[in-house]
């Protein structure tokens, strides 16, 4: 199975909007390198569809998880409780730390584990509940 996807470099530490298409095990292997490093945005779409995409930004443990569709319509995935729900949480958006209330982090765990699903399902939906922008 092949995905598409964009990401932080690892060789500069900043965001590479090139698209590269691979298979899911050289997405993954990037993302546990930048995992290994502390931080990373990835955008992730499937091959054949230029929506829906999800963009995760990462940052110690927490992430957020970012849905943008067809329509132009973008919408935040809602948070696992793994942080205080008044917590303001800093995590990568491309190159910038952007700030998120506890609403919205997951665990990072959990997060990729949700990434993963959308490629494998070929869904967002049942991922979660979405919180429209």
């Amino acid at each position: 199975m092949s995905v598409t996807w964009a990401a932080t470099a690892l060789e500069s530490g900043r965001f590479s909007a090139l698209e590269r298409s691979s298979t899911v095990s050289e997405l993954t292997a990037h993302f546990n390198e930048l995992r290994s490093r502390g931080r990373g945005h990835l955008e992730v779409r499937l091959t054949d569809r230029e929506f829906p995409w999800l963009a995760m930004g990462f940052q110690g443990n927490q992430a957020v998880i970012h849905l943008f569709d067809e329509a132009g319509g973008s919408a935040l995935l809602a948070g696992d409780d793994s942080s205080a729900v008044d917590a303001i949480v800093d995590v990568p958006v491309m190159d910038d730390l952007a700030s998120f209330s506890g609403d919205f982090v997951l665990n990072v765990d959990r997060a990729w584990a949700l990434m993963l699903a959308f490629i494998q399902t070929r869904t967002h939906d049942g991922l979660g509940e979405w919180c429209e922008l």
